[in-house]
């Protein structure tokens, strides 16, 4: 793929690039809505990537082409670039370009051609894989020595400020810090990492991913609605964010909020954010002790806590999760902003083919599109190529 992008930049700008940069799409084994609570969260990356093949321009203009959309490159004035204007999918490198600027970072022009392998509204993080990639490449092209916890901050600050999509931090820390044959580790406040080894295939495991193909129209404006309702139970509770809520103080702090706020749509967040945070660290000591088939039940757990409390599930992933249980998975659960996208399965070796038949056969029986599986492997973060 990397001389895809190699071949397609010089096909659009009738030039050579100076570099080809990745970065990859990720999944999230646990840790769901609690990253802009400033909780705890457990992706790792995937062998998807978003290539960016660039080279440097000494005018001042950004040009941006897609070999995976059609039309035209984008021609775009670096001084000139400002939030909220729709530019499609180039507003996420645009935005990327605008946030290193705004660091008082010395960005200059630049001719990007951008190809992927990245699926697009699976709830894999594609737009992190843009975002990270054309960062990095920026980065490098002009010797700004970004690390790469800043650099998933400004691409957060690319996809929030300027794109207008509220996300936490976690994509971007996946993409750009996420290592070959590991789960990261995440504390999304203060950003320390721990590699945690995940190689399921030692231990006879896999990890199937299953995109239901389907994104269902209210997604964006209800992941706001969420995370507006988490601020709110926070600010209700007299904390600085959900994170700050013990969960061995959960029923209590319920009840205060309660005689607070009573709402109900507050209260679910509430109690999906300070139970999943238990769960990653359920999870961690499950792996650290050698014990994965264990985490399925944990997987499991966070399904319903996100279908029940946060209610950011659907039809299409409550049936990938209630077939492939049936069919003899150890664990499942969607992953992702919801409302479409993918769900995690965690099964036995020997069962991966009888699980992804009974998940297809079930689609199929319930008039839905057929779904696109595939085997989770932890990959890498982004890098140069």
């Amino acid at each position: 793929m990397s001389q895809d992008a190699r071949e397609g930049f010089r096909e659009v700008y009738d030039a050579e690039p100076e570099g080809v940069w990745a970065a990859p799409g990720r999944v999230n084994l646990i840790g769901e809505h609690t990253d802009y609570n400033d909780g705890f969260v457990m992706p790792l990356a995937l062998p998807h990537t978003v290539h960016a093949a660039a080279a440097r321009r000494d005018d001042g203009v950004l040009r941006l082409h897609s070999g995976d959309v059609p039309g035209a490159a984008y021609q775009l004035a670096l001084e000139k670039l400002a939030p909220g204007a729709d530019g499609g999918w180039a507003a996420y490198p645009a935005g990327v370009a605008w946030a290193l600027r705004e660091a008082g970072l010395p960005v200059g022009g630049a001719d990007i051609h951008v190809t992927s392998t990245v699926p697009t509204g699976a709830g894999l993080s594609s737009s992190a894989a843009l975002e990270v990639a054309t960062g990095l490449a920026l980065s490098e092209l002009y010797g700004l020595g970004v690390s790469r916890e800043l650099l998933a901050r400004l691409c957060q600050r690319a996809e929030n400020d300027f794109v207008g999509m509220p996300c936490g931090i976690m994509d971007q820390m996946a993409s750009a810090c996420c290592s070959d044959g590991h789960v990261l580790h995440l504390d999304t406040r203060d950003l320390a990492q721990r590699q945690v080894p995940f190689d399921l295939a030692a231990e006879g495991l896999r990890m199937l991913v299953v995109d239901t193909r389907v994104k269902h129209t209210l997604a964006d404006g209800a992941y706001a609605g969420r995370r507006r309702a988490c601020e709110a139970g926070a600010a209700a509770l007299g904390v600085p964010a959900l994170r700050d809520v013990a969960h061995d103080e959960l029923e209590a702090a319920l009840a205060r909020l309660d005689a607070r706020l009573d709402d109900p749509e507050v209260r679910g967040c509430v109690r999906h954010v300070v139970t999943e945070n238990r769960r990653v660290e359920e999870t961690i000591a499950l792996l650290d002790a050698g014990e994965p088939r264990a985490v399925g039940a944990v997987l499991t757990a966070g399904h319903a806590s996100l279908r029940d409390d946060f209610r950011v599930s659907c039809d299409e992933l409550d049936l990938v999760v209630t077939s492939a249980l049936a069919a003899g998975a150890l664990g499942a659960r969607m992953t992702g902003g919801g409302f479409g996208g993918s769900a995690l399965v965690l099964v036995e070796e020997a069962d991966t083919e009888k699980v992804g038949e009974a998940v297809t056969s079930a689609f199929a029986a319930a008039g839905h599109l057929a779904p696109h599986l595939f085997e989770a492997v932890p990959s890498a973060g982004a890098r140069r190529l």
